[in-house]
């Protein structure tokens, strides 16, 4: 694609940006050529809003490594080994290496990200389809990813973690603020939510379950350990814990919320150690049921 000098203008740059456009490129250029003089100039902003406005590409680049100070690509981008940027990474369409992948600032891909070994980011996630990480992913800021999301290792979010489709973390799952699941969300290990934890679906945990406000599940609730809420546990169907089930003082716990009364024998009991206190709604099935 050829990005003119009217084509650009009629997209209405900032005056200083569209300067420097007319001065560096004259009448335009190749679409990824000028996204690839911006960020070698230090104009990483100016690439990054050419790419907003100008869109994806079907254009692919393979390479063995990647070692830069920001990336702005429009299309897909193949690293056979790692990646590491000290700044943004902005990709139009997919992501994938067969390293790890180290961004020291936001990491915004349209479509899918595919990296074989471990994800950091010091600022914010956000990726347009589905997520996998052969190790562990960290993220110092939010993390949004809309479609299915596959970790090896731990998750770990400092920020807001949106999660759109279904979730597998293969140990534990931590996130310093809300968590929001679209779909259904499994874990190895512990999951430990610093605000609340909702999920469309089940949530499942080899460990323990704890939310430090409300713990809400469409569908049921199963942890090997323990599940624990500062606020209401909510669950549209059953609610299972290997050893307790506690609410935070003065709230409730509520099983088969999404299932008629008359089948809470079947779809909406409750099992753990010892009955919960506040056991709103349900049918206790006791520890044999665990």
């Amino acid at each position: 694609m050829v990005l003119t000098r009217s084509f650009v203008r009629a997209k209405r740059p900032c005056t200083d940006g569209f300067r420097w456009f007319v001065r560096q490129f004259n009448d335009g250029g190749h679409y990824q050529e000028l996204l690839d003089q911006m960020v070698a100039a230090g104009r990483v902003g100016d690439a990054c809003w050419l790419l907003e406005q100008f869109g994806p590409t079907d254009e692919v680049r393979e390479v063995d490594a990647i070692d830069a100070e920001a990336i702005v690509f429009s299309g897909t981008l193949r690293v056979r080994g790692g990646i590491d940027v000290d700044g943004i990474v902005r990709v139009g369409r997919r992501l994938q290496a067969g390293g790890g992948l180290r961004v020291g600032g936001e990491l915004i891909v349209g479509e899918d990200v595919r990296i074989e070994g471990a994800v950091r980011a010091e600022g914010r996630i956000e990726i347009g389809g589905d997520l996998r990480a052969g190790w562990g992913v960290d993220c110092a800021g939010d993390l949004h990813c809309r479609g299915e999301a596959r970790v090896g290792w731990d998750l770990r979010c400092a920020g807001r973690l949106r999660l759109d489709g279904n979730t597998f973390v293969g140990l534990d799952l931590h996130g310093q603020d809300d968590i929001r699941c679209g779909k259904g969300l499994q874990v190895g290990g512990d999951i430990v939510a610093e605000s609340s934890l909702r999920a469309e679906q089940g949530i499942t945990a080899g460990g323990s379950i704890e939310a430090a406000l409300h713990l809400e599940a469409g569908w049921g609730i199963k942890a090997d350990a323990v599940v624990a809420a500062g606020g209401a546990i909510r669950a549209g169907e059953g609610l299972h814990a290997g050893e307790a089930i506690r609410a935070g003082d003065g709230y409730g716990v509520f099983a088969g919320l999404g299932v008629h009364m008359e089948a809470w024998e079947a779809s909406a009991r409750v099992s753990a150690a010892h009955k919960p206190a506040g056991l709103m709604s349900g049918w206790w099935a006791g520890p044999a049921a665990c």
